[in-house]
């Protein structure tokens, strides 16, 4: 139906021309229209239009489900990041088939690996050449989309790390494993285990870490192909900084496993390698005291002689 023109003024003083009368519709009818809201409650003091209505749960589920998406995302880029152990490599400490949560924030703002963390990290060198790839369903490949199951197509490692950038790292006979000089006591290595393999090839070594990379070894070290067995890689079975994804801090599945991955205090002894100014001032300062007491000596015996004279 066209606009209707109501209450319009004639151009000059006077009464009010009476409002045109359209079949059907009559004044009352078009001011009431005018005068309600959405919700047919009359609007007050010429406010306008009263609330809307409220849309439906079902027609806001769609734009909450991509926000939980979006944030997802994010938290899996930026923040936090869940991955599967697949192997024996980390036990007692990590079991085949737990959950783990990766903190990958850290690293945004330039932390590097400690000694003691474990860590998940990109394969540095084929290391796992000839592992079989699983092939996920859609809801398994979606859910590793949004951040809640590993990608199979990342082949990414967790271990420990043993050593920085800087530090010598040496297993002989069965152990203790040392870190510039210095043993470590290592409860989380696995029970009936030793710290060092005398029976297999690259179980005794003596490296020292180049800078930005880490020496990385299993806890299960019967039983892990970590860095000692990659030193012909082209890493020399260092792994690069970075190639680190992030820290695994916490066991997050299943909830009987629960647990946080702290650093073992073993790490926390004095461990760091003696810089080599540092050496040298410590070699100079006995030769720089003795030679002071010789000057001493001899300054004394001049004296004695011209006192004499």
């Amino acid at each position: 139906m066209g606009d209707v023109a109501v209450g319009a003024r004639s151009g000059h003083d006077g009464p009010e021309e009476q409002p045109e009368r359209v079949e059907g519709v009559t004044s009352d009818d078009v001011v009431a229209s005018g005068e309600s809201g959405d919700d047919g409650s009359r609007a007050r003091d010429g406010a306008g239009p009263g609330p809307k209505k409220q849309r439906s749960f079902w027609k806001e589920l769609p734009l909450l489900v991509g926000i939980a998406l979006v944030l997802a995302l994010l938290i899996k880029t930026f923040l936090v990041q869940a991955f599967s152990i697949p192997s024996d490599s980390m036990q007692n400490t990590l079991q085949q088939g737990d959950r783990v949560l990766v903190d990958k924030l850290t690293p945004w703002f330039g932390s590097e690996p400690e000694r003691g963390e474990v860590v998940v990290f990109n394969d540095p060198d084929d290391w796992l050449a000839g592992e079989p790839t699983a092939s996920p369903n859609a809801v398994q490949t979606f859910l590793s989309w949004i951040g809640l199951m590993p990608s199979s197509e990342e082949k990414d490692l967790i271990k420990r790390v043993v050593g920085v950038g800087g530090d010598t790292i040496e297993c002989q006979g069965t152990g203790p494993l040392k870190v510039n000089g210095k043993a470590l006591n290592e409860p989380y290595v696995y029970p009936g285990n030793t710290p060092c393999s005398q029976d297999d090839q690259g179980g005794q070594f003596k490296v020292k870490v180049p800078e930005g990379k880490i020496w990385v070894m299993g806890d299960h070290r019967q039983n892990s192909l970590d860095s000692r067995y990659h030193q012909s890689d082209e890493n020399g079975g260092f792994v690069p900084v970075d190639k680190v994804v992030g820290r695994a801090i916490v066991i997050a599945w299943p909830p009987t496993r629960w647990d946080t991955l702290p650093v073992p205090d073993t790490f926390d002894q004095n461990l760091g390698a003696a810089a080599p100014g540092a050496l040298g001032l410590a070699g100079a300062v006995p030769l720089v005291l003795w030679r002071r007491r010789r000057l001493t000596a001899g300054n004394g015996r001049v004296s004695e002689a011209g006192t004499a004279g």
